[in-house]
């Protein structure tokens, strides 16, 4: 059997100019696709060890939506020995992120599709901090799907699907009604395939680090609706001196420093519709300049057969394989390193990534928050599952909810957001 052997490289940097360009075949035929599945398995060599990657098509590309059902009597996610899981709060809308304030306070966006969102953020406080909120108040409203929020000096920052906008603010407020101010617009619109536009302060809160997901699935639709998407962008605060900080990056969302090694690391989406384990998700360190290979390559330089008539060898070869594969199709949208010490050692300076679920597999994967630990060098292992029972029924297609975003709350305990189950789950050490 032949072996493709790649070794974890740094890519050279990538200008922002780099031609990015051609359109992806959207249907491959039937005769191709069933050459395509006879090719030999890839393995890549990735960080925590050698990853085996089926040919393209060697399975069918599916569709199977998860249906939500109401949890049984007493029933809730499971975690492991020696935690504790409780409701923190429930009756939201579409609960998908949380972010601590620098004063404790906690901030919940509850946003969906442009149809269903309700644009807006609830603000919680625990006071005892006995891990139940004390008081809720309605915090802002009327945004536009929003999702990252951020705390810097006296700003309150948003980021919305088509920019980040910034309000006064002072620690301790409980809502905020002036109008915000524009400070980086973001593209948005048309297909919009990935609409979360997350971000995080840089580690001397002088740059900011967005988020934005490509419009499509591989571009088939055309390059020239991904200008300044699948990227990692850095900013100023107040949106001026923009920067392309790491590209090729299909859907990155989740991110965090690393605090060990200071590096910027992520969760990010993979392609859709080459089989049930094509391609996996995955959390990477990513590097200041560094390209990722969407959409012409996956996991280094395994090119994706879609761009075989454009292929953009240049780019291929540069592409860096990433970290920690965490499954194909598990929509790994939420990340945060856990810095407390409340959970046991292990857990110390590891990753929490929750798995909002697949759609694109014959059965389902993700639906779970797993965990990844990292070695005293800051050096990640093999992940594992760490809060699962979401999936009621995979011949049925029913689950119980959808976690997605990961938040490390003061008290060391851990917020899992599940959008569609309108619930925020407590995960504490017993």
């Amino acid at each position: 059997m032949r072996k493709n052997i790649r070794n974890l490289c740094l890519a050279g940097t990538v200008l922002f100019s780099v031609n990015m360009t051609g359109q992806a075949i959207e249907n491959l035929n039937e005769e191709k696709k069933n050459e395509l599945a006879k090719a030999e398995p890839d393995i890549v060599k990735t960080t925590i060890g050698e990853l085996k990657l089926p040919a393209p098509f060697s399975t069918e590309s599916v569709s199977k939506e998860s249906k939500l059902v109401e949890w049984p009597e007493g029933e809730m996610p499971k975690a492991p020995a020696g935690f504790k899981v409780t409701k923190f709060a429930e009756g939201l809308e579409h609960p998908r992120r949380t972010y601590v304030a620098p004063n404790n306070d906690i901030f919940v966006v509850e946003s969906d599709d442009a149809k269903k969102s309700a644009n807006k953020i609830t603000m919680f406080r625990d006071k005892d901090q006995d891990g139940v909120p004390d008081e809720k108040y309605s915090f802002l409203k009327n945004l536009n799907q929003p999702y990252g929020m951020l705390v810097m000096g006296d700003w309150f920052y948003v980021a919305n699907v088509d920019g980040v906008v910034r309000f006064p603010y002072k620690e301790g407020q409980n809502a905020i009604d002036q109008k915000g101010e524009d400070v980086y617009a973001l593209p948005a619109g048309g297909y919009n395939h990935h609409w979360t536009r997350n971000m995080i302060a840089g580690p001397d809160n002088k740059k900011i680090y967005i988020t934005v997901g490509s419009s499509s699935n591989v571009g088939e639709h055309g390059m020239e609706k991904e200008e300044r998407r699948a990227n990692i962008i850095e900013i100023n605060p107040d949106g001026s001196g923009e920067r392309i900080y790491a590209s090729g990056l299909r859907n990155p969302v989740g991110v965090d420093w690393n605090p060990i090694t200071g590096e910027l690391w992520a969760a990010v989406n993979e392609r859709d519709k080459i089989g049930d384990n094509l391609v996996p998700d995955y959390v990477t360190s990513v590097k200041d300049g560094g390209w990722y290979g969407w959409p012409y390559s996956y996991y280094g330089d395994i090119k994706d057969p879609r761009w075989a008539n454009d292929p953009h060898n240049e780019l291929v070869e540069k592409a860096i394989i990433p970290d920690v594969p965490v499954g194909a199709h598990t929509a790994s949208l939420g990340l945060t390193f856990y810095t407390q010490e409340a959970f046991p050692e292990k857990y110390q300076n590891g990753a929490f990534v929750g798995q909002h679920g697949s759609w694109n597999r014959s059965n389902f994967a993700g639906y779970k928050v797993v965990f990844i630990p990292f070695d005293e060098n800051g050096i990640p292992q093999e992940p594992e599952d760490f809060l699962t029972g979401f999936i009621a029924s995979d011949d049925s297609s029913q689950v119980y909810g959808r976690p997605v975003g990961v938040t490390t709350l003061p008290d060391g305990s851990l917020l899992v957001n599940d959008d569609d189950g309108n619930t925020i789950w407590r995960v504490s050490a017993e």
